[in-house]
């Protein structure tokens, strides 16, 4: 298992540099809390390309690829719910190879759309992401296109690294980032990351994503995914959720911007 080193991610850093968006980051306000017990920064990645995050690791990925020869003819495969798939495509599209994406037939149609919008080859296999995944694996085989993971491999590990690096650098004395994170399974690299001293998990019910995210839009007319007001939704102050210790500063990650916005209702702007 390959752990992440200060030098991989430095090496990310310098390979996307001029081709991702640096994040764009804005104060903000503790949801649900009497009084504001630190001081809170939101990260607004899902301004980046594709909407996530998801774009540092996948540019990086190819672009490594690139740097060794090893970009096969076939292009660059992966299985994916989304977001990954879109960065997949997107990076595919700025090096000028062949992206061919699996997802599950329960994919939003938003999703499907823009990977097409991509010029990647979407195919849609199964009701579950692990059916996806299995046809990937048979494509990958068959044809010799290069096998890309939405998380797990330490190119796209270090590639995601390099938004903290910038939240680290652009915010001095920063305590604590809140991410949102979900999977049926875990990797044994993604495991170790979670096992290791600092890191803290929350369980945030679905309603509480709900109100999360109409928030987000009610009070900032920001629309972004249930998985990116999942990590706002941990700073809602009811037992069990994060609680900031006085004076702690805080980032909270918005990435995920692939969503139908249909659902929220809010009120008109005052004029």
């Amino acid at each position: 298992m390959h752990q992440l080193a200060y030098g991989d991610v430095k090496a990310a850093t310098d390979r996307i540099a001029g081709r991702i968006r640096p994040v764009a980051l804005t104060s903000g306000e503790w949801p649900e809390w009497p009084e504001q017990p630190g001081e809170l920064w939101l990260a607004l990645e899902f301004m980046q390309h594709t909407g996530s995050f998801k774009a540092r690791g996948a540019q990086n990925f190819l672009q490594a690829h690139r740097e060794t020869g090893a970009l096969p003819d076939a292009g660059v495969t992966i299985a994916s719910g989304g977001n990954a798939g879109l960065a997949c495509a997107w990076a595919a599209r700025q090096q000028g190879v062949r992206a061919t994406v699996f997802l599950p037939t329960t994919a939003p149609a938003v999703k499907v759309a823009r990977l097409r919008g991509y010029g990647a080859e979407v195919r849609l296999v199964g009701s579950e992401y692990a059916e996806a995944l299995a046809a990937c694996e048979e494509f990958t085989a068959a044809t010799g296109a290069l096998a890309a993971h939405a998380y797990d491999h330490p190119l796209i590990a270090a590639g995601a690294r390099t938004l903290l690096e910038e939240i680290r650098s652009r915010i001095p004395g920063l305590d604590t980032v809140v991410v949102s994170v979900g999977a049926r399974r875990a990797s044994a690299s993604a495991l170790h990351a979670a096992q290791q001293d600092g890191a803290h998990s929350v369980l945030v019910p679905d309603a509480e994503i709900v109100r999360a995210r109409q928030a987000l839009w009610d009070d900032r007319r920001i629309v972004v995914e249930h998985g990116a007001a999942t990590a706002l939704a941990a700073l809602s102050g009811l037992p069990g959720r994060y609680r900031p210790a006085p004076g702690e500063k805080v980032c909270v990650v918005l990435c995920g911007a692939n969503t139908d916005p249909s659902d929220l209702v809010g009120q008109p702007a005052a004029r």
